[in-house]
């Protein structure tokens, strides 16, 4: 750490640039893309406007961040590396240097557990977290281990309730889909802003060349490691996670597609988010107490029951595919508030050559 930071509670530097991802009001925009993927970052910075100056800071930890304009309007692409923590700590430091509302959209990639296979896009209406129970013992023996699960009930991993974002946007864009299919229990109980924007996201995937049958929707579990709460087996570590896919799927079944590091803490700090943003404004808010938005859509890379994997280059088109979409889905959501200041790095214009 190169700088004095001040507030142990929410450090900033002297220039009010947060912690860890490193970048400081004016830098980042309302209308956000969050990857893991530092190069599918890079990227996706190429699909913006050539007019408008490109902001670029990685920060010591590791965060990416690039700012310019699409289609002449601010957008954020951040690249945030993976897990719960990352996300944690994007969300959180973004929300406290922008004013008005954040509109956040992952774009992913996962593994698929069910009807989806690599190669598919996967909406994901919501998330659940599957974490390790650290209060489970490490047995000596199998009989052991089963007699005290009997006793106790408790399990080596623990899954949560099902976020799905705020439900004040129910009906923005339900009827030109879900009007088309059979309804049932599950979609019934759907209605928040997450749908919305899926079916926005998925009309324009469907309209930039991805099949219909290859646009997925349905919930996904992010868990709190790539090998353990994900179900991969190690010898070198007693992880207790056999059959652990099938309680994924045991526990809401027909419904869990996907499985990742992220999208949960993203649905649940949007849920959690406040109208402190707001009230500096003295603005009257509509919608909801919710200041933040999110939504997410993955590349399903690994099926995991019958371990096919996707073609590198059958990765590279869909990731250009699925950003470009993506950009286009947040144009189309308006914004309670926008930040704004003549400081703000979107409103540099290119230098001329000349």
């Amino acid at each position: 750490m190169s700088e004095k930071f001040f507030n142990a509670n929410f450090p900033k530097s002297a220039d009010g640039r947060v912690s860890h991802i490193g970048i400081k009001r004016g830098e980042i925009a309302n209308r956000i893309i969050t990857v893991g993927d530092l190069d599918r970052a890079k990227l996706f910075l190429k699909l913006l406007d050539s007019d408008t100056a490109i902001f670029q800071r990685q920060s010591h930890r590791g965060f990416l961040t690039i700012t310019g304009k699409y289609k002449g309007v601010p957008v954020s692409i951040v690249g945030i590396g993976m897990g719960l923590s990352m996300m944690d700590f994007f969300v959180r430091e973004a929300r406290a240097i922008i004013d008005g509302t954040m509109i956040i959209i992952r774009v992913g990639t996962c593994g698929t557990i069910g009807k989806s296979n690599p190669g598919d896009v996967i909406i994901s209406e919501g998330s659940f977290a599957v974490t390790r129970n650290y209060d489970y013992p490490i047995f000596e023996n199998k009989m052991i281990m089963q007699d005290y699960e009997i006793k106790t009930k408790e399990r080596p991993y623990n899954m949560s309730k099902v976020f799905y974002g705020d439900e004040e946007i129910c009906n923005l864009v339900i009827t030109f889909f879900f009007a088309k299919k059979k309804k049932n229990s599950y979609y019934s109980f759907l209605t928040n802003n997450v749908i919305s924007y899926s079916l926005k996201i998925r009309k324009q995937l469907i309209n930039s060349g991805i099949p219909n049958s290859q646009v997925i929707q349905g919930l996904n579990a992010t868990c709190d490691s790539f090998y353990s709460s994900q179900g991969r087996h190690d010898e070198n570590f007693e992880d207790y996670n056999k059959g652990l896919i099938e309680s994924i799927r045991t526990k809401y079944p027909e419904e869990t597609e996907s499985l990742e590091m992220e999208t949960f803490m993203l649905y649940y700090l949007a849920k959690c988010s406040t109208d402190a943003p707001y009230r500096s404004q003295h603005k009257v808010r509509f919608n909801s107490r919710n200041s933040i938005r999110a939504a997410a859509t993955m590349i399903g890379i690994f099926n995991r029951k019958t371990n096919e994997t996707i073609d590198p280059d059958k990765l590279n088109y869909l990731e250009r595919t699925v950003g470009e979409a993506v950009l286009k889905v947040l144009l189309e959501i308006g914004l309670d508030e926008e930040h704004i200041g003549d400081d703000c790095v979107w409103n540099l214009k290119v230098k001329s050559q000349n």
